[in-house]
């Protein structure tokens, strides 16, 4: 039953995505619905890629757990804590379990927040791969902040500020640039999906009120604890500090930048900002004429499911 279930789905659709911002539930539901139609998921996260990094990316192991069967889950814990992982080699990763999940006729349901990382796939980004620079490095970490982003607006309009908040984050961009410009890159080639893309949300208020339980979880079980072991491993403050969110609160906390109250309560600013950011990349992709069906995240599981269940169902007549 689960076979034919999958096998009508996949003659419409080649994925399905569930997706929303931070704490909407993402996992549970989509862990839910794989098990339902016996399919495997594919992460769409930028951070929990990276192994030993676990409560401050939200990985809820648990949740991947349904009704006694273990869901099968890819592209988390692939890369080491310090490595810098991007979109390019997202598409790359996402494309060879894509082909393993044809291969043996599993329909994929990918899962994640990370709006960029979902919409790669999506909508078939085409990535450059641009090797590291150092001698352009060296030049570019003399200059200040504001001379860097000069540099860049030299190569592009700045439209979204949001991830060149470091000097790293900014050499990166346009070491990107000045190598596209002069010396061309190969494109990636990224097939064409057709995916069902699905939303959990929730009102302002709500939202807000999950984020925080669910920083005051993490906190109480221990997460101050895995970023002093990451420190011990060797990892440097500054790459924690890029990883940002949680990994640069703490961090500064736990070098003496900060106290400890002011981590917890700069860090639930953060993430409500990160949330709305999450929110306005979604709305983004609406507006590209992308189709995202938004779910009532405060809706029981088992209606969820049913209401995913049900667009899977219309869509495919």
């Amino acid at each position: 039953m689960i076979e034919e279930v999958a096998k009508e789905f996949s003659s419409v659709y080649d994925i399905l995505l569930v997706t929303g911002p931070t704490a909407s539930g993402k996992t549970s539901l989509a862990s839910n619905i794989a098990q339902r139609i016996g399919g495997e998921i594919i992460s769409a996260d930028s951070r929990q890629v990276y192994r030993g990094m676990n409560l401050g990316t939200g990985k809820d192991y648990d949740d991947y757990r349904v009704n006694g069967i273990d869901i099968p889950c890819y592209l988390i814990d692939i890369v080491d804590p310090g490595y810098k992982y991007n979109v390019f080699e997202y598409q790359r990763d996402f494309n060879r379990v894509y082909s393993d999940f044809k291969k043996r006729k599993i329909f994929p349901v990918v899962c994640g927040g990370s709006g960029m990382y979902a919409d790669s796939i999506i909508s078939g980004y085409k990535m450059f791969e641009v090797p590291p620079d150092s001698g352009l490095r060296i030049e570019l970490e003399k200059k200040s902040m504001k001379e860097l982003k000069d540099i860049l607006s030299t190569f592009k309009t700045l439209h979204n500020t949001t991830d060149l908040d470091t000097k790293k984050r900014v050499i990166r961009a346009i070491e990107i640039e000045h190598s596209v410009k002069n010396k061309g890159n190969q494109k990636s080639e990224f097939p064409k999906v057709r995916a069902l893309l699905t939303g959990i949300q929730f009102d302002r208020e709500t939202r807000r009120k999950r984020i925080t339980e669910r920083l005051r979880q993490r906190l109480e079980s221990g997460m101050v604890d895995e970023v002093k072991k990451l420190i011990e491993m060797g990892i440097s403050s500054e790459t924690l500090i890029y990883y940002g969110l949680e990994y640069k609160f703490i961090a500064l906390y736990l070098t003496g930048k900060i106290s400890y109250q002011e981590m917890v309560s700069d860090l639930e600013i953060a993430i409500h900002q990160f949330a709305k950011r999450q929110m306005t990349w979604f709305r983004g992709m609406e507006r590209r004429g992308i189709k995202i069906h938004w779910i009532d995240g405060q809706l029981p599981m088992e209606e969820k499911v049913e209401t995913i269940m049900m667009l899977l169902s219309v869509e495919s007549l």
